[in-house]
Protein backbone atom coordinates (compact mmCIF):
# COMPACT_ATOMS: atom_id res chain seq x y z
CA UNK A 1 0.00 0.00 0.00
CA UNK A 2 1.22 3.35 -1.04
CA UNK A 3 0.73 6.58 1.17
CA UNK A 4 -1.68 7.71 -1.19
CA UNK A 5 -3.47 4.33 -1.05
CA UNK A 6 -3.90 4.57 2.81
CA UNK A 7 -5.43 7.91 2.49
CA UNK A 8 -7.99 7.07 0.57
CA UNK A 9 -9.11 4.96 3.09
CA UNK A 10 -8.38 7.42 5.50
CA UNK A 11 -11.85 8.27 7.85
CA UNK A 12 -12.54 9.82 11.41
CA UNK A 13 -12.30 7.01 13.42
CA UNK A 14 -8.64 6.79 12.26
CA UNK A 15 -8.45 9.80 14.48
CA UNK A 16 -10.83 9.45 16.98
CA UNK A 17 -10.31 5.83 18.08
CA UNK A 18 -7.53 5.36 20.69
CA UNK A 19 -5.89 2.63 22.78
CA UNK A 20 -5.96 1.85 26.16
CA UNK A 21 -4.29 4.57 28.17
CA UNK A 22 -1.60 2.58 29.21
CA UNK A 23 1.08 3.77 31.09
CA UNK A 24 -1.18 7.05 31.56
CA UNK A 25 -3.54 4.96 33.66
CA UNK A 26 -1.89 5.83 37.28
CA UNK A 27 -1.28 9.82 36.10
CA UNK A 28 -2.43 12.15 38.49
CA UNK A 29 -4.95 15.11 37.45
CA UNK A 30 -4.28 18.79 38.46
CA UNK A 31 -1.53 21.17 38.71
CA UNK A 32 1.18 21.43 41.57
CA UNK A 33 4.75 22.00 42.81
CA UNK A 34 5.35 18.32 43.18
CA UNK A 35 4.00 17.50 39.82
CA UNK A 36 6.85 19.95 38.88
CA UNK A 37 9.42 18.65 40.26
CA UNK A 38 8.86 15.10 39.19
CA UNK A 39 8.91 15.54 35.58
CA UNK A 40 12.26 17.40 36.07
CA UNK A 41 13.16 14.53 38.39
CA UNK A 42 12.23 12.27 35.73
CA UNK A 43 14.08 13.64 33.01
CA UNK A 44 17.47 14.00 35.04
CA UNK A 45 17.80 17.95 34.36
CA UNK A 46 20.19 20.46 35.01
CA UNK A 47 19.11 22.96 37.82
CA UNK A 48 18.51 25.76 35.45
CA UNK A 49 15.42 23.92 33.97
CA UNK A 50 13.82 23.07 37.05
CA UNK A 51 14.41 27.07 37.81
CA UNK A 52 12.34 27.60 34.73
CA UNK A 53 9.92 25.54 35.50
CA UNK A 54 9.48 26.86 39.15
CA UNK A 55 9.13 30.44 37.82
CA UNK A 56 6.90 29.47 34.64
CA UNK A 57 5.20 27.82 37.29
CA UNK A 58 4.48 30.78 39.95
CA UNK A 59 3.72 33.22 36.76
CA UNK A 60 0.95 30.62 35.53
CA UNK A 61 -0.78 31.21 39.23
CA UNK A 62 -0.32 35.26 38.65
CA UNK A 63 -1.25 35.59 35.44
CA UNK A 64 -4.94 35.89 34.38
CA UNK A 65 -6.43 33.94 31.15
CA UNK A 66 -6.59 35.87 27.89
CA UNK A 67 -9.81 38.72 27.66
CA UNK A 68 -10.54 37.86 23.93
CA UNK A 69 -10.52 34.90 22.19
CA UNK A 70 -12.52 31.87 22.44
CA UNK A 71 -14.39 31.17 25.88
CA UNK A 72 -12.40 29.16 28.12
CA UNK A 73 -15.09 28.56 30.69
CA UNK A 74 -15.31 25.11 29.97
CA UNK A 75 -11.62 24.08 30.82
CA UNK A 76 -11.75 22.84 34.29
CA UNK A 77 -7.70 23.11 34.81
CA UNK A 78 -8.07 20.87 38.15
CA UNK A 79 -9.32 17.99 35.77
CA UNK A 80 -6.37 17.85 32.96
CA UNK A 81 -3.47 15.03 33.24
CA UNK A 82 -0.31 17.25 32.65
CA UNK A 83 2.09 14.58 32.75
CA UNK A 84 1.75 10.97 31.58
CA UNK A 85 5.26 8.91 30.89
CA UNK A 86 5.98 5.23 31.85
CA UNK A 87 7.39 4.43 35.18
CA UNK A 88 10.92 3.93 33.92
CA UNK A 89 11.92 6.07 31.13
CA UNK A 90 14.07 4.81 28.90
CA UNK A 91 14.14 7.31 26.19
CA UNK A 92 12.78 6.83 22.55
CA UNK A 93 13.28 4.01 20.22
CA UNK A 94 15.20 4.59 16.88
CA UNK A 95 14.34 1.23 15.25
CA UNK A 96 10.29 1.09 14.36
CA UNK A 97 9.74 -2.51 15.53
CA UNK A 98 11.40 -1.42 18.65
CA UNK A 99 8.00 0.73 19.43
CA UNK A 100 5.48 -0.65 21.73
CA UNK A 101 3.28 -2.53 19.92
CA UNK A 102 0.08 -0.48 21.44
CA UNK A 103 2.02 2.90 20.18
CA UNK A 104 2.98 1.57 16.83
CA UNK A 105 -0.44 0.56 15.38
CA UNK A 106 -2.00 3.73 16.37
CA UNK A 107 1.14 5.81 14.19
CA UNK A 108 0.86 3.04 11.57
CA UNK A 109 -3.34 3.48 11.14
CA UNK A 110 -2.19 7.12 10.80
CA UNK A 111 0.12 6.18 8.31
CA UNK A 112 3.68 7.90 9.95
CA UNK A 113 6.07 4.99 9.16
CA UNK A 114 4.76 4.76 5.32
CA UNK A 115 5.15 8.73 4.84
CA UNK A 116 8.93 8.42 6.37
CA UNK A 117 9.85 5.67 4.13
CA UNK A 118 8.43 7.41 0.88
CA UNK A 119 9.51 11.49 1.41
CA UNK A 120 10.92 12.61 4.86
CA UNK A 121 14.49 13.14 6.02
CA UNK A 122 13.55 12.47 9.71
CA UNK A 123 10.86 11.56 11.92
CA UNK A 124 9.73 12.61 15.21
CA UNK A 125 6.63 10.27 16.98
CA UNK A 126 5.15 11.43 20.50
CA UNK A 127 2.54 9.31 22.66
CA UNK A 128 1.33 11.56 25.37
CA UNK A 129 4.27 13.82 27.46
CA UNK A 130 7.18 11.32 25.97
CA UNK A 131 8.90 10.87 22.65
CA UNK A 132 8.33 6.83 21.76
CA UNK A 133 10.21 7.18 18.03
CA UNK A 134 13.15 9.92 16.71
CA UNK A 135 15.41 9.04 13.82
CA UNK A 136 17.01 11.17 11.49
CA UNK A 137 18.26 9.60 7.91
CA UNK A 138 22.25 9.11 8.55
CA UNK A 139 22.78 11.44 5.31
CA UNK A 140 21.57 14.46 7.19
CA UNK A 141 23.33 13.15 10.07
CA UNK A 142 26.97 13.56 8.52
CA UNK A 143 26.78 17.09 7.39
CA UNK A 144 25.95 18.18 11.11
CA UNK A 145 22.16 18.50 11.10
CA UNK A 146 20.37 17.26 14.71
CA UNK A 147 16.89 16.41 14.78
CA UNK A 148 16.17 15.13 18.68
CA UNK A 149 13.41 14.91 21.05
CA UNK A 150 13.69 17.82 23.49
CA UNK A 151 14.01 15.93 26.34
CA UNK A 152 16.92 14.52 25.19
CA UNK A 153 18.49 17.29 23.18
CA UNK A 154 19.02 19.18 26.93
CA UNK A 155 21.28 16.45 27.95
CA UNK A 156 23.23 16.09 24.93
CA UNK A 157 23.07 20.01 23.69
CA UNK A 158 22.66 21.79 27.51
CA UNK A 159 24.37 25.20 25.96
CA UNK A 160 22.81 25.08 23.07
CA UNK A 161 19.50 24.51 24.52
CA UNK A 162 19.65 26.77 27.31
CA UNK A 163 20.92 29.82 24.50
CA UNK A 164 17.65 29.66 23.00
CA UNK A 165 14.89 27.81 24.90
CA UNK A 166 11.91 30.22 26.00
CA UNK A 167 13.94 33.10 24.51
CA UNK A 168 11.72 34.30 21.72
CA UNK A 169 8.28 32.68 23.80
CA UNK A 170 9.12 34.31 27.66
CA UNK A 171 6.98 32.49 30.54
CA UNK A 172 5.89 35.90 31.39
CA UNK A 173 4.27 36.86 27.55
CA UNK A 174 0.87 35.06 28.32
CA UNK A 175 -0.92 32.59 30.49
CA UNK A 176 -0.64 29.65 28.60
CA UNK A 177 2.96 30.59 27.70
CA UNK A 178 3.64 30.47 31.58
CA UNK A 179 1.83 26.53 31.96
CA UNK A 180 4.02 25.35 29.34
CA UNK A 181 7.11 26.76 30.31
CA UNK A 182 6.65 25.11 33.49
CA UNK A 183 5.08 21.63 31.95
CA UNK A 184 6.49 21.22 28.76
CA UNK A 185 7.84 17.65 27.77
CA UNK A 186 8.91 16.35 24.62
CA UNK A 187 8.83 17.91 21.46
CA UNK A 188 11.33 19.05 18.69
CA UNK A 189 14.81 20.15 18.56
CA UNK A 190 16.22 20.95 14.72
CA UNK A 191 19.55 22.39 14.11
CA UNK A 192 20.93 22.99 10.71
CA UNK A 193 24.87 24.11 10.62
CA UNK A 194 25.63 26.84 8.31
CA UNK A 195 25.07 26.67 4.25
CA UNK A 196 23.37 23.03 4.63
CA UNK A 197 20.28 22.73 2.89
CA UNK A 198 18.11 19.45 3.73
CA UNK A 199 16.14 19.27 0.70
CA UNK A 200 13.47 16.41 2.28
CA UNK A 201 10.86 17.19 5.12
CA UNK A 202 11.71 16.66 8.25
CA UNK A 203 8.39 15.82 10.76
CA UNK A 204 7.16 15.06 14.40
CA UNK A 205 3.78 13.52 14.56
CA UNK A 206 2.10 14.20 18.04
CA UNK A 207 -0.76 11.84 19.40
CA UNK A 208 -2.66 12.24 22.43
CA UNK A 209 -4.27 9.07 23.95
CA UNK A 210 -4.95 9.38 27.16
CA UNK A 211 -9.09 11.02 28.79
CA UNK A 212 -8.51 14.45 29.31
CA UNK A 213 -5.06 14.52 28.81
CA UNK A 214 -3.10 17.79 28.23
CA UNK A 215 -0.26 17.64 25.77
CA UNK A 216 3.06 20.71 26.40
CA UNK A 217 5.44 19.94 23.42
CA UNK A 218 8.32 21.93 22.63
CA UNK A 219 9.68 22.55 19.47
CA UNK A 220 13.05 24.56 19.49
CA UNK A 221 14.38 25.27 15.92
CA UNK A 222 17.61 26.98 14.92
CA UNK A 223 18.70 27.08 10.99
CA UNK A 224 21.95 29.02 10.68
CA UNK A 225 23.24 31.26 8.37
CA UNK A 226 22.20 30.83 5.20
CA UNK A 227 21.25 27.41 5.80
CA UNK A 228 17.54 25.96 4.45
CA UNK A 229 15.21 23.23 5.49
CA UNK A 230 11.62 22.06 6.43
CA UNK A 231 9.86 20.87 8.79
CA UNK A 232 5.98 19.47 9.12
CA UNK A 233 4.30 18.95 12.30
CA UNK A 234 1.06 16.71 12.30
CA UNK A 235 -0.97 16.28 15.65
CA UNK A 236 -4.60 14.40 16.53
CA UNK A 237 -6.34 13.09 19.41
CA UNK A 238 -8.87 10.86 20.55
CA UNK A 239 -12.55 11.88 21.47
CA UNK A 240 -13.39 10.86 24.59
CA UNK A 241 -16.29 13.32 25.10
CA UNK A 242 -13.97 15.21 28.21
CA UNK A 243 -11.77 18.27 27.93
CA UNK A 244 -7.86 17.60 26.44
CA UNK A 245 -5.98 20.82 26.18
CA UNK A 246 -2.82 21.14 23.97
CA UNK A 247 -0.43 24.02 24.51
CA UNK A 248 2.32 23.43 22.89
CA UNK A 249 5.52 26.09 22.01
CA UNK A 250 7.07 26.91 18.84
CA UNK A 251 10.15 28.92 18.75
CA UNK A 252 12.38 29.63 15.32
CA UNK A 253 15.39 31.44 14.50
CA UNK A 254 16.48 31.76 10.96
CA UNK A 255 19.73 33.95 11.00
CA UNK A 256 20.91 35.95 7.95
CA UNK A 257 20.24 34.06 4.64
CA UNK A 258 18.31 31.39 5.62
CA UNK A 259 15.03 30.34 4.45
CA UNK A 260 12.90 27.79 6.39
CA UNK A 261 9.69 26.89 6.16
CA UNK A 262 7.15 25.31 8.69
CA UNK A 263 4.30 23.30 8.17
CA UNK A 264 1.61 21.75 10.15
CA UNK A 265 -1.85 19.99 9.69
CA UNK A 266 -3.53 20.27 13.34
CA UNK A 267 -6.59 17.77 14.02
CA UNK A 268 -7.51 17.34 17.04
CA UNK A 269 -10.71 16.21 18.20
CA UNK A 270 -13.23 18.26 19.31
CA UNK A 271 -12.63 17.56 22.84
CA UNK A 272 -9.79 19.67 22.50
CA UNK A 273 -9.09 23.62 23.48
CA UNK A 274 -5.90 24.03 21.22
CA UNK A 275 -4.15 27.30 23.11
CA UNK A 276 -0.54 26.85 20.88
CA UNK A 277 1.76 29.42 20.40
CA UNK A 278 4.17 29.36 17.72
CA UNK A 279 7.35 32.68 16.98
CA UNK A 280 9.79 33.17 14.57
CA UNK A 281 12.41 35.72 14.24
CA UNK A 282 14.24 36.43 10.93
CA UNK A 283 17.57 37.74 10.54
CA UNK A 284 19.15 39.98 7.74
CA UNK A 285 17.79 38.74 4.25
CA UNK A 286 16.33 35.86 5.93
CA UNK A 287 13.00 33.95 4.39
CA UNK A 288 10.10 32.63 6.93
CA UNK A 289 7.67 30.46 5.67
CA UNK A 290 4.13 29.53 7.64
CA UNK A 291 1.94 27.03 5.55
CA UNK A 292 -0.98 25.54 8.24
CA UNK A 293 -4.20 23.95 8.60
CA UNK A 294 -6.41 24.03 11.40
CA UNK A 295 -9.23 22.01 12.03
CA UNK A 296 -10.68 19.01 14.51
CA UNK A 297 -10.37 20.84 17.51
CA UNK A 298 -13.77 22.21 19.42
CA UNK A 299 -11.66 25.78 19.88
CA UNK A 300 -8.75 27.55 18.85
CA UNK A 301 -6.45 30.41 19.37
CA UNK A 302 -3.38 30.33 17.05
CA UNK A 303 -1.56 32.90 15.23
CA UNK A 304 1.87 32.57 14.15
CA UNK A 305 3.77 35.04 14.80
CA UNK A 306 7.09 36.21 12.70
CA UNK A 307 9.46 39.29 13.76
CA UNK A 308 11.44 40.34 11.03
CA UNK A 309 14.70 42.02 12.73
CA UNK A 310 17.14 41.78 9.70
CA UNK A 311 17.31 44.54 6.41
CA UNK A 312 16.03 42.53 3.98
CA UNK A 313 14.27 39.98 5.83
CA UNK A 314 10.85 38.37 4.68
CA UNK A 315 8.12 36.62 6.19
CA UNK A 316 5.02 34.52 4.28
CA UNK A 317 1.76 33.23 5.95
CA UNK A 318 -0.67 30.52 4.48
CA UNK A 319 -3.48 29.26 6.57
CA UNK A 320 -6.84 27.67 6.08
CA UNK A 321 -8.91 26.74 9.18
CA UNK A 322 -12.30 24.69 9.06
CA UNK A 323 -15.05 25.52 11.37
CA UNK A 324 -18.11 22.63 11.73
CA UNK A 325 -20.95 22.20 13.94
CA UNK A 326 -19.43 22.98 17.47
CA UNK A 327 -16.22 24.60 16.79
CA UNK A 328 -14.51 28.07 17.07
CA UNK A 329 -11.64 28.33 15.07
CA UNK A 330 -9.82 31.75 16.16
CA UNK A 331 -6.92 31.76 14.29
CA UNK A 332 -4.71 34.48 12.12
CA UNK A 333 -1.09 35.77 11.82
CA UNK A 334 1.19 38.17 13.36
CA UNK A 335 4.06 40.23 11.28
CA UNK A 336 6.10 42.94 13.31
CA UNK A 337 8.86 44.60 10.66
CA UNK A 338 11.50 45.90 12.95
CA UNK A 339 13.86 46.63 10.17
CA UNK A 340 14.03 48.28 7.14
CA UNK A 341 13.30 46.56 3.24
CA UNK A 342 11.52 43.80 5.05
CA UNK A 343 8.58 42.48 3.79
CA UNK A 344 5.50 40.18 4.29
CA UNK A 345 2.43 38.26 3.28
CA UNK A 346 -0.45 37.24 4.56
CA UNK A 347 -3.34 34.93 3.12
CA UNK A 348 -5.75 33.03 4.50
CA UNK A 349 -8.85 31.00 4.22
CA UNK A 350 -11.44 29.99 6.21
CA UNK A 351 -14.63 27.62 5.84
CA UNK A 352 -17.77 27.54 8.51
CA UNK A 353 -20.21 24.93 8.11
CA UNK A 354 -23.08 23.47 10.18
CA UNK A 355 -23.38 26.31 12.91
CA UNK A 356 -19.32 26.41 13.09
CA UNK A 357 -17.52 29.85 13.72
CA UNK A 358 -13.90 30.97 12.02
CA UNK A 359 -12.36 34.01 13.14
CA UNK A 360 -9.22 35.90 11.66
CA UNK A 361 -7.58 37.82 14.05
CA UNK A 362 -4.07 39.73 12.83
CA UNK A 363 -1.58 42.30 13.55
CA UNK A 364 0.61 44.00 11.30
CA UNK A 365 3.05 45.96 12.81
CA UNK A 366 5.92 48.54 11.76
CA UNK A 367 8.18 50.08 13.58
CA UNK A 368 9.74 53.50 13.58
CA UNK A 369 12.69 53.10 11.41
CA UNK A 370 10.92 50.07 9.50
CA UNK A 371 11.52 52.06 6.05
CA UNK A 372 10.56 50.47 2.78
CA UNK A 373 8.65 47.73 4.36
CA UNK A 374 5.96 46.17 1.83
CA UNK A 375 3.38 44.00 3.17
CA UNK A 376 0.17 42.54 1.86
CA UNK A 377 -2.70 40.77 4.29
CA UNK A 378 -5.34 38.71 2.37
CA UNK A 379 -8.42 36.95 4.36
CA UNK A 380 -10.57 34.98 2.35
CA UNK A 381 -13.93 33.44 4.20
CA UNK A 382 -16.35 30.95 2.71
CA UNK A 383 -19.80 30.38 4.54
CA UNK A 384 -21.69 27.15 3.72
CA UNK A 385 -24.82 27.58 5.15
CA UNK A 386 -26.90 30.49 6.96
CA UNK A 387 -26.28 28.73 10.82
CA UNK A 388 -22.37 29.83 10.41
CA UNK A 389 -20.41 32.37 11.52
CA UNK A 390 -16.96 34.41 10.22
CA UNK A 391 -15.61 37.44 11.58
CA UNK A 392 -12.27 39.40 11.21
CA UNK A 393 -10.27 41.43 13.42
CA UNK A 394 -7.67 42.79 11.60
CA UNK A 395 -5.08 45.01 13.49
CA UNK A 396 -2.61 47.55 11.74
CA UNK A 397 0.23 49.52 13.73
CA UNK A 398 2.06 51.71 11.03
CA UNK A 399 4.33 53.57 12.94
CA UNK A 400 6.37 54.77 9.54
CA UNK A 401 5.54 56.88 6.42
CA UNK A 402 7.89 55.28 3.91
CA UNK A 403 6.00 52.02 3.59
CA UNK A 404 3.42 50.00 0.87
CA UNK A 405 0.64 48.12 2.63
CA UNK A 406 -2.59 46.67 0.98
CA UNK A 407 -5.61 44.74 2.99
CA UNK A 408 -7.91 42.91 1.47
CA UNK A 409 -10.75 40.72 2.83
CA UNK A 410 -13.82 38.63 1.40
CA UNK A 411 -17.09 37.19 2.93
CA UNK A 412 -19.34 34.96 0.26
CA UNK A 413 -21.52 31.94 0.49
CA UNK A 414 -21.39 29.38 -2.32
CA UNK A 415 -24.43 30.35 -4.60
CA UNK A 416 -27.12 28.61 -6.15
CA UNK A 417 -25.88 29.59 -9.28
CA UNK A 418 -22.74 27.93 -9.03
CA UNK A 419 -23.99 24.35 -7.19
CA UNK A 420 -26.52 24.68 -10.86
CA UNK A 421 -23.95 25.26 -13.02
CA UNK A 422 -21.36 22.82 -11.68
CA UNK A 423 -24.62 20.34 -11.16
CA UNK A 424 -25.59 20.87 -15.03
CA UNK A 425 -22.14 19.37 -15.76
CA UNK A 426 -23.08 15.89 -14.15
CA UNK A 427 -21.96 16.30 -10.76
CA UNK A 428 -23.62 15.22 -7.48
CA UNK A 429 -24.65 18.80 -5.06
CA UNK A 430 -22.49 17.10 -2.74
CA UNK A 431 -19.32 16.90 -5.57
CA UNK A 432 -20.06 20.46 -6.70
CA UNK A 433 -20.46 21.55 -3.22
CA UNK A 434 -16.39 20.02 -2.21
CA UNK A 435 -15.10 20.84 -5.56
CA UNK A 436 -15.86 24.66 -4.49
CA UNK A 437 -14.50 24.60 -1.26
CA UNK A 438 -11.51 22.52 -2.68
CA UNK A 439 -11.28 25.02 -4.94
CA UNK A 440 -11.38 27.79 -2.35
CA UNK A 441 -8.07 26.60 -0.15
CA UNK A 442 -5.99 25.04 -3.06
CA UNK A 443 -3.72 28.37 -3.23
CA UNK A 444 -2.88 26.86 0.16
CA UNK A 445 -3.06 23.34 0.06
CA UNK A 446 -0.64 23.16 -2.89
CA UNK A 447 1.91 24.39 -0.89
CA UNK A 448 2.31 21.24 1.06
CA UNK A 449 3.94 18.14 -0.14
CA UNK A 450 1.61 16.01 -2.00
CA UNK A 451 0.98 13.18 0.70
CA UNK A 452 0.21 15.93 3.35
CA UNK A 453 -1.95 18.30 0.35
CA UNK A 454 -3.74 14.86 -0.22
CA UNK A 455 -4.42 14.24 3.34
CA UNK A 456 -5.73 18.11 4.34
CA UNK A 457 -8.22 17.80 1.27
CA UNK A 458 -9.24 14.14 2.69
CA UNK A 459 -10.04 15.84 6.08
CA UNK A 460 -11.80 18.75 4.66
CA UNK A 461 -13.92 16.11 2.24
CA UNK A 462 -14.61 14.08 5.90
CA UNK A 463 -15.35 17.23 7.66
CA UNK A 464 -17.82 17.84 4.66
CA UNK A 465 -19.33 14.51 4.97
CA UNK A 466 -20.05 15.34 8.35
CA UNK A 467 -21.76 18.39 8.12
CA UNK A 468 -23.93 17.07 5.25
CA UNK A 469 -24.50 13.87 7.20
Amino acid sequence: MTALDYLQDLDRSVFDGHNAQGYAKNAQKGLSEALIRRISKDKNEPTWMLEHRLKSLKKWHELKLPTFGVDLSGVNFDEIIYYAAPNDMKGYATKWEDVPDDIKKTFERLGIPEAERKVLAGTGAQYDSVNAYHKLKEEWEKLGVIFEDMDIALQKYPDLVKQYFMKLVPSHDHKFAALHGAVWSGGTFLYIPKGVKVTAPLQAYFRMNAKSMGQFEHTLIIIEEGAEGHYIEGCSAPKYGSTSLHAGCVEIFVKAGAKFRYSSVENWSQDTYNLNTKRAVVDEDGIMEWVGGNLGSGRTMLYPCSILKGRGSRADHLGVAFANAGQVQDTGAKVIHIAPDTSSTVLTKSISKGGGRNVYRGLLQVNKGATGTKSQVRCDSLILDEKSISDTYPVMRINEDDVSIGHEASTGKISEEQLFYLQSRGLSEDEALAMIVNGFIDPIVKELPLEYAVEMNRLIEMEMEKAIA
